[in-house]
């Protein structure tokens, strides 16, 4: 009976620490440090370009036109492919006036295979106004899928919540 005791009391220690172990992430390169994602040659030959434009909204109007609602803003960059990664040239972001407010990405950089990236404006930074936009310039294998970008648009104040999603759109 003290044996079982023994070996209970050493199985629930085992299994503590081991729930205390951090787990590790699959990549080694922050999801969102445009910095460490940049590519320094890519085979332009064999890649086809492409351009989408997603809408998102820094600002939504309320019940009326001179009552704004502040959001934050997630730009959401997918890479769908299983065994390719894609290259985002440029992710530039325009106000309602049409008005360059930021360049995210300077110079190439990668998303891997079924890989996220995340561009995020906070709740707090209204400049995009009611009309802002994402225009993304990109590469990709000719075989391969499009990138993927969506604009995930969300604000809570209290009980109350506001959430909604854009997709972007090929235009070239």
């Amino acid at each position: 009976m003290l044996l079982t005791s023994q070996k209970l009391l050493y199985l629930f220690l085992m299994i503590s620490v081991l729930s205390c172990v951090e787990k590790q992430s699959k990549s080694s390169i922050p999801g969102n440090d445009f910095d460490l994602r940049k590519v320094s040659t890519i085979e332009q030959d064999s890649l086809e370009s492409g351009t989408t434009y997603l809408s998102v909204y820094s600002q939504i109007y309320g019940l009326t036109q001179s009552r704004i609602h502040d959001l934050t803003v997630i730009a959401s960059l997918r890479n769908m492919n299983f065994t390719d990664s894609v290259y985002i040239q440029t992710a530039d972001l325009y106000d309602t006036h049409g008005e360059l407010i930021k360049s995210y990405v300077r110079e190439d950089i990668f998303i891997g295979p079924m890989e996220t990236l995340e561009i995020v404006i906070e709740e707090n930074d209204p400049s995009g106004g009611t009309g802002a936009n994402f225009i993304f310039e990109w590469k990709k294998p000719t075989a391969s899928l499009d990138p993927y970008f969506e604009g995930i648009m969300i604000s809570t104040s209290g009980q109350q919540g506001l959430s909604f999603a854009t997709r972007g759109i090929r235009i070239d």
